[in-house]
């Protein structure tokens, strides 16, 4: 039986990954939908090649350029929000879900129907509304399946014992491009050495989370929702090689652990089996030739994003959206060149200040968290004049 995808963000990282997927399993599935932002070429390009029946841009403008790129096709298209709407109610099983930020968070949410799968890559459906974002999968019956590489990790991990059976979780981080660097040379650190990610070829964005480690702060969040575990049951171990994904920490002093080469088509690929794990044309792990791992706690000194990740976890409320609200103003300024790399947590740090009142409160649905995230980037956006003019005078 051929199973039907739509891939919200075709053309990230992701999205790229899970083509390379199908491509891979040409007679297992059809590509019903395939959403992007304003990446004409892009776009046309995987719906040629994986026989997509319709395409959609959530960029409005790009409607006449998209329909060039695919006259003689028989593809069908569209552009803007009524576009990629009729792409997340196309006839799918599955849904990868893989919009960079918070952009992702309505389609994500829209997606979510009876008996659907859904490859969840946009970990900001949870960070900012994952109570409500969980709930209403489990009223639709739409079944989660987490596709970062850790979470889908510790997913697989768990099925050797008993979820209540679980004390603590782990997730690893490579430590990014800046790991072994001092506090000064991370100060003035670029938007092209963020780029330089150790294990991971990602979009500009998440490279800047990697380096600052807000991306595991987000999945620290992230996990919270996917796991039921509380704040004090998640922490983070820095191992460069990258090997060890997650680790399930038992009752009985046992530990499972989540291993892989990294590489993102081998998440994908579990989440998009049906009945029996895909064969992958992906290099097996090979211990002996890797040697040896290394493990380090993170320094929240020289990386405060993540101590204030956790804290916004503990906190919890709507200050898990605020938090990501702010970090997305503050990194959209530093790839602008209107802030440095220490900024961004400076900004966040304030902003999160600003609005602990007003982040009390647990959004009850998606638009709330959507109207809460507002409101942060209106505060961080105001904000950020003056951080940098302080961070300016110091200097």
């Amino acid at each position: 039986m051929t199973h039907r995808i739509t891939i919200l963000g075709a053309t990230g990282s992701i999205g790229k990954s899970t083509a390379d997927v199908l491509a891979q399993h040409p007679d297992g599935f059809r590509v019903s939908a395939l959403v992007a932002g304003s990446d004409v070429r892009g776009l046309a390009e995987m719906a040629r090649r994986l026989g997509a029946e319709f395409v959609a841009l959530s960029d409005a403008s790009k409607q006449k350029p998209l329909r060039e790129a695919l006259a003689g096709t028989g593809i069908a298209s569209g552009a803007g929000p009524s576009a990629v709407t009729e792409a997340v109610e196309r006839e799918a099983e599955t849904i990868v879900a893989a919009i960079s930020g918070v952009a992702g968070l309505a389609p994500t949410h829209a997606a979510l129907k009876a008996g659907r799968r859904i490859g969840l890559a946009n970990k900001e459906s949870l960070v900012c509304a994952g109570t409500a974002f969980m709930r209403d999968a489990a009223a639709t019956g739409a079944v989660i399946l987490p596709m970062d590489s850790e979470h889908n990790a510790l997913a697989q991990a768990l099925a050797s014992g008993h979820p209540e059976d679980v004390v603590t979780m782990t997730l690893t981080a490579s430590g990014g491009p800046f790991r072994t660097w001092d506090a000064d040379r991370i100060g003035a650190a670029t938007p092209a050495q963020t780029a330089k990610h150790p294990t991971y070829s990602m979009g500009a964005k998440i490279n800047v989370d990697s380096a600052s480690l807000m991306n595991k702060g987000l999945e620290l969040i992230e996990a919270h929702h996917l796991f039921g575990l509380s704040a004090d049951q998640l922490d983070v171990v820095v191992h460069p090689q990258s090997i060890i994904h997650g680790l399930v920490h038992w009752r009985d002093g046992a530990v499972t652990a989540g291993l892989a080469n990294p590489d993102m088509k081998i998440p994908i690929a579990n989440c998009l089996a049906t009945e029996r794990r895909l064969p992958m044309s992906v290099p097996r792990l090979d211990l002996a030739a890797i040697g040896g791992f290394t493990f380090e706690p993170p320094d929240e000194a020289r990386f405060p994003c993540l101590r204030l990740a956790k804290a916004a976890l503990s906190a919890g409320g709507g200050m898990p959206a605020v938090l990501n609200g702010a970090n997305e103003i503050a990194v959209e300024a530093f790839l602008a060149g209107r802030a440095s790399f220490p900024d961004i947590p400076r900004v966040v740090e304030e902003t999160c200040a600003a609005l602990a009142g007003a982040g009390r409160a647990e959004p009850a649905t998606v638009e709330e968290a959507l109207a809460l995230d507002s409101e942060a980037r209106r505060v961080a956006a105001g904000l950020l004049p003056r951080v940098t003019r302080s961070a300016a005078s110091r200097l």
